[in-house]
C-alpha cells in the first residue's frame, strides 16, 4: 500500500468517528486533507459559508496534533479530485454525502480512479443505514415515516459495529495541493453574519458539549419542551450535524444507553429517524429535488405575489408568532422547529405561495440547511410529500401563538415593537382598542404591521384551491 493516504473532507467536519480520516492515518505512514470548496455549491446559501468557514478554521487547529494539514482549495471537486489522484503514490479515501448529485460526482470520479488504477475507499457518511437497504419486504421503498423507521432502527440495531479505530499521527505533514485559500476566504461578502459570533460555536468540541446538555438537560422533557420556542427545549444539533461535527451514530448510542428512558428520549430518537427517512426519499424520488412528489399538486393554483413573499421573509406580516420566527431565523441562521411548521403553513396555505419558494429562502439562511431535510419538510408542510401532512390541515397562527407562546415572551423577544403590547392581545394586537393602542404606544398599520391577510378568509381560500385539485 502507498504511503500517503488523502482523506477528502466533505461534509464531515471532525476527527472523531470519521471513517475515511481513520482508515488513511492507520494504513498509512502519512495522511494529507483536503477540503474544495466549490462556489457553484455554496450559490444562495450564504449563512453556511460563515458555519463552514469557522468549522474549517477549528478542523485544522484539530489536525495539526496529529501532524496533519488540511489544505483548502477552491473550484470543481470531480477536477481537483481527479487531479490529484494522477500522482499514482497516493490512496483517496472520503465519506458520502447521501444526496444524488454528489452520490453521481462519485460514481464519475470512482470511474476515473478505476480507470488510472488509483487505490482509493469511500465510507458510509453521516446516517446509519445506507439509504437503499432499507425497503419493504417486496424491495420498494416506504413512502410512510414509522413503517420506515421500524425496519431501519431494527436493521442498525442489528449490525451496530464496535467502536471506530482512532486516528493516529502522521510521521509528518505533507502537501498535496498547490494553489490554496483560507478558510476566511468562505465568508459571505456582507458583514451581516458578525451577529453569529455571539451566538454559535461551529466546533467539533461544541457539538459534543450540546450533546451532553441535551442527554443531561434537555431529552426527559424533549416530548413537550420542544414545543415552546421561548423554551431551551430542543437539541441544538442540527448545524453540528448537516457539517459532519458529530456522527449520528454517536448521538442514536448515547441516547439508546440512557439508563432511563421515557417518551421525552423516544420522540428525540425519532427525530433522527425523520432524517434518515428524508434522504430515503429524495434518493428514491429525486424528483422531489425539483418538484411536488404528489403530482397532483403540480396543478395547484399557487398565487405569485411578490410584495407578500417579501414581508414574510422580513416577519412583516402582521401575525407575531410568524413574524417572530422569521426574525429569529435572519439574526441567528435557525429556527425553532414549531416555527418552522407555522411559518411555512402560513406562507403555503394563508398567502397560497408556493412552497419552493420558502424552500429557497430557508436554504439561503438556515445553518442546518439539508437538502434531504429541507425539500421533505416543506413538502410535508404544503402537503404534496411523502408521509405528508393533509393540505387542509391549516395552522392556526393566532391559536398556535397563545398555546405554544402564550405569555408571548418568544414573540417579544424577536418583534421588540410588541414588547408593551398585553399577553391576552399579543398573538391579535390588531383587536386591541385605538385607546389602548395609544396608550402604549403601539400603534397597529404604524409601530407594527396590519395582517397581511385575515385567518378565516385565508383558510377558506386555501381550502378551495385544494378542492380544485379533485375537479380536474
Amino acid at each position: 500500500m502507498n504511503k500517503t493516504g488523502v482523506v477528502w473532507f466533505r461534509e464531515d467536519l471532525r476527527i472523531n468517528d470519521n471513517n475515511a480520516l481513520n482508515f488513511s492515518t492507520q494504513n498509512h505512514d502519512y495522511t494529507s486533507a483536503v477540503f474544495i470548496y466549490d462556489e457553484d455549491k455554496f450559490k444562495k446559501i450564504e449563512a453556511q459559508k460563515w458555519w463552514l468557514s469557522k468549522s474549517l478554521e477549528d478542523l485544522q487547529i484539530g489536525l495539526k496534533k496529529f501532524n496533519i494539514s488540511l489544505e483548502i482549495t477552491k473550484g470543481n471537486a470531480y477536477e481537483i479530485i481527479t487531479k490529484i489522484s494522477s500522482d499514482k503514490k497516493i490512496s483517496l479515501y472520503w465519506n458520502k454525502i447521501y444526496e444524488p448529485k454528489e452520490l453521481n460526482l462519485d460514481k464519475k470520479i470512482i470511474k476515473e480512479l478505476e480507470r488510472n488504477k488509483v487505490n482509493f475507499k469511500v465510507f458510509k457518511g453521516n446516517i446509519l443505514n445506507e439509504y437503499n437497504e432499507i425497503t419493504k419486504n417486496d424491495g420498494t421503498p416506504f413512502k410512510v415515516f414509522s413503517p420506515f423507521w421500524r425496519v431501519a432502527e431494527n436493521t442498525y440495531r442489528e449490525r451496530i459495529k464496535k467502536k471506530h479505530s482512532k486516528i493516529k499521527k502522521s510521521k509528518s505533514k505533507v502537501k498535496i495541493l498547490e494553489k490554496l485559500i483560507n478558510s476566511k476566504d468562505i465568508l459571505p461578502n456582507k458583514n451581516w453574519y458578525e451577529k453569529f459570533e455571539n451566538l454559535w460555536k461551529p466546533t467539533e468540541a461544541e457539538a459534543h458539549k450540546q450533546l451532553e446538555i441535551l442527554l443531561k438537560k434537555k431529552i426527559f422533557d424533549y416530548g413537550t419542551s420542544r414545543d415552546f420556542p421561548a423554551v431551551e427545549g430542543t437539541s441544538k444539533l442540527s448545524p453540528y450535524i448537516k457539517n459532519g461535527q458529530i456522527h449520528v451514530e454517536t448521538i442514536w448510542k448515547k441516547c439508546i444507553d440512557l439508563k432511563s428512558k421515557n417518551i421525552g428520549v423516544r420522540k428525540y430518537i425519532n427525530e433522527l429517524g425523520w432524517r434518515e427517512f428524508s434522504h430515503s426519499l429524495i434518493n428514491y424520488f429525486p424528483e422531489m429535488l425539483k418538484g411536488n412528489l404528489r403530482k397532483e399538486f403540480d396543478r395547484f393554483p399557487w398565487v405569485k405575489n411578490d410584495k407578500f413573499l417579501k414581508l414574510w421573509k422580513k416577519g412583516m406580516t402582521g401575525y407575531p408568532i410568524v413574524d417572530a420566527g422569521m426574525r429569529e431565523l435572519y439574526e441567528t441562521g435557525w429556527m425553532h422547529n414549531r416555527i418552522r411548521m407555522v411559518v411555512g403553513s402560513f406562507l403555503v396555505k394563508h398567502l397560497r405561495i408556493n412552497w419552493q419558494e420558502g424552500e429557497k429562502h430557508f436554504r439561503n439562511c438556515l445553518f442546518d440547511f439539508n437538502e434531504a431535510n429541507n425539500i421533505a419538510q416543506w413538502q410535508w408542510v404544503a402537503g404534496c410529500g411523502a408521509d405528508a401532512a393533509p393540505y387542509f390541515r391549516i395552522f392556526n397562527p393566532i391559536l398556535q401563538g397563545e398555546k405554544f407562546d402564550k405569555e408571548g415572551l418568544y414573540v417579544k423577544k424577536w418583534v421588540p415593537e410588541l414588547k408593551n403590547v398585553p399577553s391576552k392581545f399579543i398573538h391579535k394586537p390588531w383587536e386591541m382598542e385605538k385607546k389602548y393602542q395609544e396608550a402604549i404606544k403601539t400603534i397597529i398599520g404604524k409601530d407594527y404591521p396590519n395582517p397581511l391577510v385575515k385567518h378565516e378568509e385565508a383558510r377558506a381560500s386555501a381550502l378551495s384551491a385544494f378542492q380544485s385539485l379533485k375537479k380536474n
